[in-house]
């Protein structure tokens, strides 16, 4: 499953629109921007660099997806473990694990040269895809440049994930199927991944308030990157 939807930044948050009229607000991405300190000229990124300001009046757009290979092989997995057949149980979760990214993959090209086609005259071998030398990335929730896992829960709200791909989201906010892979897409010619590092105090309150849940509740998901603790 995935989305395309017309997005704005606004400060370090995205928000996404219903339509092209960009009036009703359907959703909206909380970023967080590195503050290590860097050599003069390097800018401190968030994810929200690379969504035009809605200030500027550009027309941008930011794009999600959740795709799985991993439905229905929890019956081989429990197959193999009471056969203490560790071999096959391993074999069978990397294939599924393999797949699931190969699919990521192949949804992501598809999506830049026909469904988004920002891209469309897109000629790279395998090496070259290997590399990354595409435009666009796609990053996702708990991964270096994203964090906080809880954005999961709007993209998957966004994208009605679990109805339209069998993809559900653990307490501790897991996908299960194990083998699935979601995120967003960001399709800006400079957009690159990176990581956050540590965040201060004074980002973790203003992200609290940005997403309307406590500090405490922010410091517990958080935890891993803060500075302070």
């Amino acid at each position: 499953m995935f989305g395309i939807w017309p997005a704005n930044s606004v400060g370090d948050d995205i928000e996404i629109y219903s339509d092209e009229s960009r009036s009703e607000v359907i959703k909206v991405l909380h970023t967080l921007r590195q503050q290590n300190e860097k050599s003069e000229g390097l800018p401190n990124f968030a994810l929200s660099d690379f969504i035009a300001p809605k200030e500027t009046g550009l027309t941008d757009y930011i794009g999600g997806f959740a795709v799985t290979t991993g439905i229905g092989i929890e019956k081989w997995i429990e197959k193999y473990q009471n056969d203490q057949d560790d071999y096959n149980k391993i074999m069978m979760q990397a294939l599924s694990d393999r797949l699931a990214e190969a699919f990521a993959e192949l949804l992501h090209k598809k999506v830049r040269t026909e469904f988004w086609g920002y891209d469309k005259s897109e000629n790279l071998n395998y090496e070259e895809l290997i590399l990354e030398k595409y435009r666009g990335i796609r990053p996702a929730p708990g991964y270096p440049a994203c964090p906080d896992h809880t954005e999961k829960w709007l993209l998957f709200e966004l994208l009605e994930a679990e109805k339209n791909t069998g993809i559900k989201l653990t307490e501790s906010l897991a996908m299960y199927p194990a083998s699935s892979v979601s995120g967003m897409y960001f399709a800006h010619p400079e957009s690159k991944y990176f990581g956050l590092g540590k965040i201060n105090k004074d980002q973790a309150e203003d992200y609290a308030k940005r997403k309307g849940m406590t500090m405490e509740e922010t410091e517990r998901w958080l935890s891993p990157i803060l500075s302070y603790k």
